[in-house]
């Protein structure tokens, strides 16, 4: 179990930029084909950009062609929560981060790994640490 991380709405607009807060704070999307990360290939942890908390692996993205990173399966089982989100007139599973239950995306049973999985999330919702390479 994640300890969980509580702030006052003041401190998570200190803490965060204006697109992060309207993502994690009030479950905002970015434009599709707009984030940083949809395209990132490169090899390492996605964290949220809230706490930190690693909820995503490089070894489980994908290119879903959905203009949003996409993932088959999070870094841990409890490493995030899912939320039953009927706005915008449909019911949808939302993804949340378990520390700090920052909005991260959604999960949809249309993807291609063991659990027919894609979580689509958020570039704003991610800080991405790349994987360290020893030299050769």
């Amino acid at each position: 179990m994640t300890d969980k991380i509580t702030l006052t709405q003041a401190e998570w607009q200190e803490k965060l930029t204006p697109e992060q807060y309207h993502v994690l704070r009030e479950a905002g999307t970015e434009r599709a084909f707009t984030g940083k990360y949809e395209k990132n290939k490169a090899e390492g942890i996605y964290k949220c950009a809230g706490c930190g908390l690693p909820v995503f692996s490089s070894d489980s993205k994908y290119d879903s062609g959905s203009g949003w990173p996409s993932f088959t399966a999070p870094t841990e089982g409890d490493a995030v929560e899912m939320n039953q989100d009927s706005s915008h007139g449909m019911v949808r599973t939302e993804v949340v981060c378990a520390r700090c239950e920052g909005h991260l995306g959604h999960v949809f049973p249309d993807g291609p790994g063991p659990e027919g999985l894609r979580y689509c999330v958020n570039s704003a919702s991610l800080a991405f640490e790349p994987e360290d390479k020893p030299d050769a």
